[in-house]
């Protein structure tokens, strides 16, 4: 889909007779349209070297593998996968009125209210509230399927080191203190990567790699009396299919990040309740790597955003490309 697609769209009777406040948001690859009762979201048609969306039948493919994905965590928000198309008139609407353009994937709307990033900025978060997410996300790794593949110490080493990229363009914006951070970081995820390597094929045979949800973060969380957890990562396999220690960092990365300290601890503990000996010294260990992995990942993905902004928004990237790299300056000290 389009932006003019959208507007189109807006205009068609589906959408008037059915809300007449539509709030768009748009994100780096796809659009969503808000009403009152339900959300429609529509891919755009890109390709990039994780995701490629760049046909009918691939975008067609995504949404019916994200409607079946996100059920195993959000069983009733993800309704069904419906066809856009195009009348003889040039109208894009919702349905099998003319030739068929595009795809869409309806949902509820859930309440706004109740996603736990605006939560966390009024702290209405508590304890209760994350015991029942831990108990949802173990539940839900329990009974995911397990992925037999061998640990890569290569792969893993691509994937972090890639931060380099963006080397030049944090040391001309912050500095060279963040440009050393960056050095350190590669070094110290090389020897970490090589040291570790037995605890890391130890958890691939144990059976520990799992189809997880792959992008477990507040803004993808809304805590109901039962937490919901939606936008499950459907465009790629293999960054879905992870450690669920990874799965983990990342939440509590999310956390701590914010300050969240003490919700992130509460997390774990409520987690591995009862399971102790899964979370060891070598455990934890890769768990805190796990996180300075993420911050490393959140780091660059704000450097990349910097680079096409200006103004508040070049502002706010930057600054926030310094407090993940901070961040996973932080967990490099706690594995060292």
């Amino acid at each position: 889909m389009t932006r003019r697609q959208i507007d189109s769209l807006l205009k068609s009777s589906h959408f008037k007779r059915n809300d007449k406040d539509w709030q768009l948001i748009e994100t780096h690859i796809s659009f969503v349209l808000l009403g009152a009762e339900f959300a429609y979201k529509f891919k755009k048609s890109i390709r990039y070297s994780f995701l490629d969306f760049s046909t009918l039948q691939k975008r067609k493919h995504f949404c019916e593998r994200e409607l079946e994905l996100n059920n195993r965590l959000s069983k009733g928000v993800y309704l069904k996968v419906l066809p856009v198309s195009k009348s003889g008139e040039g109208l894009i609407t919702v349905g099998k009125t003319g030739t068929i353009v595009d795809y869409t994937l309806q949902m509820k709307r859930l309440q706004g209210a109740k996603q736990m990033h605006l939560m966390l900025e009024k702290k209405q978060v508590t304890t209760k509230h994350i015991e029942r997410l831990a108990i949802l996300i173990r539940n839900f790794h329990e009974q995911t399927i397990v992925i037999r593949k061998q640990y890569c110490r290569q792969d893993f080493a691509s994937r972090f080191n890639d931060l380099h990229s963006v080397s030049a363009y944090v040391k001309k914006s912050l500095g060279s203190r963040f440009e050393k951070m960056i050095k350190k970081a590669i070094s110290s995820s090389d020897r970490f990567l090589i040291t570790q390597k037995k605890h890391f094929m130890q958890r691939a045979q144990s059976g520990f790699i799992r189809d997880c949800h792959g992008d477990l973060h507040s803004r993808n969380i809304f805590l109901y009396y039962q937490p919901i957890v939606f936008d499950c990562l459907e465009f790629n396999d293999a960054l879905r299919q992870t450690d669920i220690l990874d799965e983990l960092a990342f939440f509590c990365m999310d956390l701590e990040s914010e300050g969240f300290y003490n919700l992130s601890n509460a997390f774990v503990n409520f987690y591995f309740y009862n399971t102790k000996d899964d979370f060891g010294k070598p455990e934890q260990l890769l768990f805190t790597y796990y996180k300075c992995y993420r911050a490393n990942v959140r780091a660059k993905v704000n450097a990349l955003r910097a680079m096409q902004a200006s103004g508040d928004a070049l502002a706010k990237n930057l600054n926030d490309v310094k407090k993940y790299l901070v961040l996973m300056d932080s967990y490099l000290d706690e594995i060292n």
